[in-house]
Formats: C-alpha cells, sequence, structure tokens
C-alpha cells in the first residue's frame, strides 16, 4: 500500500477539528498527524512534521489562514493547501487564491466532497468548491476590461497550462511532452508572471477568461 496522505489541521473550533478529522480518517488514504487551533501553531506544526496538505481556516487568532497560506508558499512550496472555510466572500476567496492555496472548499461541502479536495490538492490538482470557482469566474470576468493587457503565451506555454488545469502534476505534464518536470516548472513561473497569477487555478481561470484556453480546462 501507498504512504498515507500526512495532513495537519488547523481550525480554532475544536468541535469542528474533530468532525472534520473523523472522515478524514475514514479514508484509509488519510492520516490527520496534527491539529492547531492558531495560526501560530499551525506554521510550528508545518514547519515541524513537513505534511503532503494543510488543511487551514481563514479566520484563526494569532495568523489568519491566509497569512499562513503565503508563509507556507514562502517556506514550504512542496506542502498543499486547502482552505476550508465558510467564508464564500469575494475578497476571501481572491485573496486565498492570490495567497498561493491549492484549494478552497466550503464547510458546507460533503464529507465525500472535502476527502477528495484533500486527494486532489496532495496530487498537484486545484481544488474549488463549485460554487467558488463561479465566483472566480466572474469575478476574472468583470474585470477583464480594466486588467492590463497580457504578454501572449508561448505555444508550449499553453500546452503546459493545459494540461496543469486538467489536473496533471508537473512530472505527468513533463512525460506527455517529453520534457523535465524542472522545465514544466520553468514554463509555468513564466505563465504565472504573464498571466500576473500566483498559483495554477488563478492562471488557468484567467487564461479561460482570456479565451486562451477551453473552458473546459478550469472546470
Amino acid at each position: 500500500m501507498s504512504k498515507p496522505i500526512r495532513v495537519i489541521l488547523a481550525d480554532d473550533h475544536a468541535v469542528v477539528r474533530a468532525g472534520i478529522r473523523q472522515f478524514l480518517e475514514h479514508a484509509s488514504d488519510i492520516q490527520v498527524i496534527a491539529e492547531a487551533d492558531d495560526g501560530d501553531m499551525a506554521r510550528q506544526l508545518i514547519q515541524e512534521h513537513k505534511p503532503d496538505v494543510a488543511v487551514l481556516d481563514i479566520q484563526m487568532p494569532q495568523a489568519t489562514g491566509i497569512e499562513v497560506t503565503r508563509w507556507v508558499r514562502a517556506n514550504y512550496p512542496a506542502v498543499g493547501v486547502l482552505v476550508l472555510t465558510s467564508y464564500d466572500d469575494d475578497p476571501y476567496v481572491m485573496a486565498v487564491l492570490q495567497a498561493g492555496a491549492n484549494g478552497y472548499v466550503l464547510k458546507t461541502a460533503s464529507p465525500t466532497h472535502i476527502v477528495q479536495a484533500v486527494r486532489n490538492v496532495n496530487e498537484g490538482k486545484s481544488a474549488l468548491d463549485p460554487a467558488i470557482a463561479r465566483k472566480l469566474m466572474a469575478h476574472i470576468a468583470g474585470h477583464g476590461k480594466s486588467q492590463p493587457e497580457y504578454e501572449s503565451l508561448t505555444e508550449r506555454e499553453l500546452e503546459v497550462l493545459i494540461l496543469a488545469g486538467k489536473g496533471f502534476t508537473n512530472k505527468a505534464i513533463g512525460v506527455q511532452l517529453g520534457i523535465s518536470d524542472r522545465t514544466v516548472q520553468g514554463h509555468l513561473a513564466k505563465t504565472y508572471g504573464k498571466l500576473q497569477a500566483n498559483s495554477r487555478t488563478e492562471a488557468v481561470m484567467r487564461a479561460v477568461s482570456l479565451g486562451l484556453v477551453p473552458a473546459e480546462v478550469g472546470e
């Protein structure tokens, strides 16, 4: 059997953590290795354990989930971040995705959906609640006219972005295109810069809104 997905769970409500932990660990391939009740403790545990996925609430004492996400991206880029929250307001959605979170799921989602979101984030895929995805698309489309012109993507950058949008990891993309995963990472970095995006999800959504890639890629 493959190793379980190692998860750190951060939420300032003990009852909520207990409920989330119960159905996460009901899945045989997920193991919650530590819990935090504030943002500072979340950072300490991530630094200590280097989990596969950090599941974070947004509103926590000491440091918000958004601040922790930025810190993870700057210091532990290999750690996947799934924000699990009750907030679906546009400013929160944009701030979380711009901070570099891999996923954004509402606490009203089914346990099955949340478990799958953890798996997707662990595999390097995006995990967006359908309601959040609609908000993001509407936000990007609504601000399209005021956004600056984007530098055009090369054919290879588009190929890489489309495959990334379909959920393939850097290694899998490299295999399909006959290039190294380091080269894939380089193409994605250039793409983020051209599209002024901070994550795969944001880059794909922006590319879809600009008509650069098919709409079904972002679904």
